[in-house]
């Protein structure tokens, strides 16, 4: 009996690895998976105005403008960009104050995604100086920071309301 019982086994065996399909196959099939990982823009969000406040001739008006941001959305290896930042002079009824008169301290930069970055405060003038850079960025990612401007208002400064118009820009 028991004989017939390996005999059967055996034949069971022998059959498994006849069988096709039931055997391990050389090589298993395989499916290639592709996909896209999209990019977008570097952009850069301001404050639409700012007021910072009154001081007499002789003293100095300060003020944060509101944040400022940089949204790095190019999905890059090896990201970079510099912010700039340009002021007009300051105008009221006639009199002018220099934009030379006017300092832009971007302060604390609070980030997201992997970048570094630097602030420079600057003295403005009519051309563009750069505030803010960042570099060895990967993927995306972005920068806050809420400057604060300070004019130093000349001791013949005449009174009235006085405009200018801050220009930052992102490359």
């Amino acid at each position: 009996m028991r004989a017939r019982s390996l005999s059967v086994a055996a034949a069971a065996a022998a059959l498994v690895l006849v069988q096709p399909g039931l055997a391990v196959a050389a090589a298993d099939p395989s499916t290639t998976v592709t996909y896209t990982v999209t990019s977008g823009a570097l952009t850069l969000s301001v404050p639409a105005s700012a007021n910072l406040g009154s001081g007499a001739p002789g003293t100095r008006i300060s003020a944060p403008i509101g944040p400022v941001t940089v949204t790095d959305d190019r999905a890059l290896l090896s990201a970079s960009w510099t912010v700039t930042a340009a002021e007009t002079d300051f105008t009221s009824s006639g009199s002018t104050i220099r934009a030379t008169s006017a300092d832009y301290d971007p302060g604390s930069i609070t980030t997201t995604g992997t970048i570094t970055t630097t602030g420079t405060p600057v003295t403005l003038s009519n051309s563009a100086q750069t505030v803010v850079t960042g570099s060895a960025g990967v993927g995306d990612n972005t920068a806050t920071w809420n400057p604060t401007v300070t004019v130093s208002v000349p001791a013949g400064a005449v009174g009235g309301a006085y405009t200018g118009t801050l220009t930052q820009s992102v490359a």
